[in-house]
């Protein structure tokens, strides 16, 4: 079983984060493209959220703390 590295896992939130923001919108047109502008600004408040996650482990479980601020 793999270990996991926390920082890491913050870190690959983060870089999908910046991929969901650089990527460009595909020749969609009308309710479609409403619907995947959509999609990507969810996915970017995703990941942007649990990228800047801190973390702990406590009593045997990994806390993060998202910022809401």
């Amino acid at each position: 079983m793999a270990q996991l590295d926390v920082d890491e896992f913050l870190k690959r939130f983060r870089d999908r984060a910046e991929a969901v923001r650089e990527r460009g919108i595909p020749p969609l047109e009308g309710e479609a493209r409403r619907s995947f502008i959509q999609s990507m600004e969810l996915d970017y408040m995703d990941y942007t959220l649990v990228g800047s996650a801190t973390w702990a482990v406590e009593d045997g479980h990994l806390v993060l703390r998202i910022p809401l601020g």
